[in-house]
C-alpha cells in the first residue's frame, strides 16, 4: 500500500485518479480548496481518503500541511501536481495581473509542494513526482499562450529535477494530457473580459472551438487514471507520459516542424562559433 498525495481532488483528473488509486487499495491524501468539499471526498473510502484543506500558492501553509501529512501518515510515496486551471485570451488581451495568477497556481503552486516533499522523499530515497502539464505544454495554441508558458515552464522545471533526482532513488513523469472530458474548458476556465477584434480569426476561433467541444471531449479522465498508475507501477516509467490521441497527433506535428526547421536553417544555426574554436574532446 502506497501513500499518494494529489492535489486538487474536488474534480476532474484529480478526482478521477484519487478514485482509482483508492480502488488499488492504496492511501489517499487529496488537497481540496473549500472546507464543504473535505466530507465527500473521505466519504470514497473512509481511513483511506483524507482530504485536506490546501492554496497551494501559500507556500507556508504548503510546507506546514506536508510536513503534518508525513507525521500523520509516515511518508509520500508519490506526489501528484494536478491542481491547476486555464486562462484564455490572446496575449495582448490579458491582463499582466491574469499572467500572474496563472503562473502562481500552475508554476509556483506545483514548485512549492515539490519543494516540501522533496526532503521527505529524498531521506527515504525513494518516490515518484507525477506533474500534470498538457499537450499546451508541448505545443501551442492561439489564445491560450499563457496557460501555454506556464505548462512549458512546469515542463522544462519537471524535466530538469528527474536529472537532479535520479541518483537518489526519486523517480518523475510528466503527464501531457490531451482533451478529456473535464471542467478545464468550461467553469475551470478563465475568460478575458475585452477580446480584440483583431484576434477573432485566431485566438477567437479557438476560444470558439474549445466552448463548442466542451463536455464532447474524446478522453475519458477514468482511462487517463489507469494510464498514471500504470506508468507508477512500471520499473522504469516514462519522464512524458502523452494522454489521447490529439495530444499524440499535435506533439507529433510540433516535433516533425521543429525537426524540419532544425533540419533547414542546420547551416545558419552552425555558422556562429568564433573560427578559431575548437570543441573540446569529452
Amino acid at each position: 500500500m502506497a501513500n499518494w498525495f494529489i492535489t486538487g481532488v474536488s474534480s476532474g483528473f484529480g478526482r478521477a485518479l484519487a478514485e482509482a488509486v483508492l480502488a488499488k487499495g492504496h492511501k489517499v491524501i487529496g488537497t481540496v480548496r473549500q472546507e464543504e468539499a473535505r466530507a465527500p471526498f473521505e466519504a470514497l473510502s473512509p481511513g483511506n481518503a483524507t482530504a485536506v484543506v490546501l492554496d497551494v500558492t501559500d507556500e507556508a501553509d504548503v510546507h506546514t500541511v506536508v510536513d503534518e501529512v508525513v507525521q500523520r501518515h509516515g511518508n509520500i510515496d508519490v506526489l501528484v501536481n494536478n491542481a491547476g486551471y486555464g486562462l484564455e485570451g490572446a496575449v495582448e488581451e490579458v491582463s499582466l495581473d491574469q499572467v500572474r495568477d496563472q503562473f502562481e497556481v500552475n508554476v509556483f503552486g506545483p514548485v512549492a509542494v515539490m519543494q516540501a516533499v522533496l526532503p521527505h522523499m529524498r531521506k527515504q530515497r525513494s518516490g515518484h513526482v507525477i506533474n500534470v502539464t498538457s499537450m499546451g505544454g508541448l505545443t501551442a495554441f492561439p489564445g491560450v499562450g499563457i496557460y501555454n508558458g506556464s505548462k512549458f515552464a512546469l515542463d522544462g522545471i519537471s524535466e530538469a529535477l528527474a536529472k537532479e533526482v535520479k541518483p537518489l532513488g526519486i523517480k518523475v513523469t510528466i503527464v501531457a494530457p490531451g482533451s478529456f472530458r473535464t471542467d478545464w474548458a468550461g467553469r475551470s476556465m478563465v475568460h478575458v473580459e475585452k477580446p480584440i477584434a483583431d484576434y477573432e480569426p485566431t485566438a477567437g476561433a479557438f476560444r470558439q472551438a474549445l466552448a463548442d467541444r466542451n463536455g464532447r471531449q474524446g478522453g475519458d479522465p477514468k482511462k487517463a487514471a489507469a494510464a498514471i498508475i500504470a506508468a507508477t507501477e512500471a520499473t522504469e516509467p516514462p519522464l512524458r507520459l502523452i494522454l489521447g490521441p490529439d495530444a499524440l497527433r499535435f506533439v507529433g506535428d510540433k516535433l516533425s516542424a521543429l525537426q524540419a526547421e532544425m533540419l533547414k536553417w542546420e547551416a545558419v544555426s552552425a555558422s556562429t562559433n568564433f573560427d578559431d574554436y575548437v570543441a573540446p574532446k569529452l
